[in-house]
Order: structure tokens, then sequence, then C-alpha cells
């Protein structure tokens, strides 16, 4: 490890995940706006349904780490959404398995320590048609997301759980299918700014203690310097929270 120690946020999940850090991803985006604040570790395993990340879920968060993550963000459900193949073979998860999935991760995340705090995000919706055209197969449909989508918000309910509701976030602009995409389920830069936004929306309004809203926490190294940039009135310049090479500005 290295230091001073930051607080630790985790993002788990399946390609949604994985690829975050990708074309100005949500992953990225956070990345930056939490820079000198905390540190985002991202666990994204393509293709992956709740069930797979069952197996693994004590080896990525081991109950005996000295370091615990003070937020975990989970995305599991779009795969697991995916019409089940005759052959048996395939990501599609039942859902109330998926459910049952879900609450199991949840459980252990809040088995880990008294101030990780747990986010889930919700099945985003596709474009079915897209889907079709860049990567020619069919078997995930919007209105399967929007069904797996409800059941997690219904568990994060039932278990006081942060959830972001992806599925309706992404379908509030009125070109969301041509905007949010880059092959019918993978988000573009647009749709993960839309997913950013809704995440730091949730951590601003959560009532944690301490918050881990990105203008609440402290910036490593904030104090002012002699070696800081020189202004024309001859003083120093503290920029460790500087924001203008930002393009989007974020609350």
């Amino acid at each position: 490890m290295v230091g001073p120690a930051r607080p630790v946020f985790v993002l788990f999940g399946s390609s949604i995940v994985q690829f975050s850090y990708g074309d100005h991803g949500w992953g990225a985006i956070l990345a930056d706006i939490y820079a000198r604040k905390a540190d985002i570790v991202l666990r994204g395993y393509s293709g992956w349904n709740s069930r797979r990340a069952l197996k693994v879920l004590h080896q990525v968060f081991p109950k005996d780490d000295v370091v615990q993550p003070s937020l975990v963000i989970v995305y599991f459900g779009g795969n697991d959404s995916m019409e089940p193949h005759p052959s048996g073979l395939g990501p599609h998860v039942p859902l109330p398995e998926y459910v049952d999935n879900m609450k199991k991760i949840a459980l252990h995340l809040k088995s880990l320590s008294d101030k990780t705090r747990i986010m889930f995000l919700s099945s985003p919706p596709v474009n079915e048609e897209q889907i079709f055209q860049t990567i020619g197969v069919r078997g995930r449909t919007n209105e399967a997301c929007r069904v797996y989508s409800e059941a997690c918000l219904k568990l994060c309910q039932e278990l006081d759980i942060k959830c972001v509701d992806l599925w309706t976030a992404l379908q509030q602009r009125d070109d969301w299918k041509t905007t949010s995409f880059t092959d019918g389920i993978h988000l573009s830069s647009e749709g993960s700014k839309i997913v950013a936004k809704e995440i730091l929306k949730a951590l601003r309004e959560a009532e944690w203690k301490p918050s881990l809203y990105w203008r609440s926490l402290p910036t490593e190294f904030e104090e002012d310097s002699i070696y800081d940039p020189v202004g024309l009135d001859g003083k120093n310049i503290n920029i460790s929270e500087l924001e203008i090479s930002r393009t989007v500005q974020w609350e």
C-alpha cells in the first residue's frame, strides 16, 4: 500500500464496470473527481452475472482484510436478465435467484465494516436494434432490464441500501437510444456522464457520517506552500482543488 491512507471506493460488477475507465467512462469520471480525496479501485468482470460474482465474493472482499472499503458500488443484472438458452448455458439467472444473489452480496458487504457503505446500480436500459446491428445477437430486451432493475430497487429498499435507478435515469433524454451506448449495451461517454451524475447525486443526498460526497472530503496535502505557482500579485496560488481542466463542472 501507499500512503497517506485515503477512503477506498470499489466498483464491483460486470462489463458496465470493467469498461468504465474507457471512452470517458463513469469510473474514470469518479477517479478524476475524487483525485486526492479517495482511491477508486476497479473490480469489473465482463460478461459476469450475479451467480458468478457470488462465487468469488469472499476473494474480492475478504473479511479479514486490515483495510476495508469505505464504499462499494455494485452492478449486476443486465447479463442475468438475458433470455435463457435452450442448452442451459449462458449468463441468464432467473429473477428469484438474482434477487437472492444480490441480497447475499449486500449482506456480505455490510459485514465487512461498520463504516463500509454500499450502493447498487440497477440494470440500465438497452437499445435492442443497436445490439443486433453491432453485435448481431438477440436475447437482451429492454423490458427484461426493467424487470430486473425494479427487483434490484425493491431489494435495496428492503435492505436500506442506496440504489441508483439507471433504467429510468438513462431514458430521461429523448435521444437516449442513439446517444447512451456504443453498441446498444455498453455506455458511451454521454451515457457515462448520466451514470456519474446520478452516483454523485446519491452520494450528496446520503445521510452517511462521515459523508463520502466529494466536496465533503478533505483534499490530500491541501495546505498552502511557497512552492505553489506565483500569481501576478506576487503571491502563491493554491491549486490543490483546481477544476479548470474539466469540461463538465460536477455537483
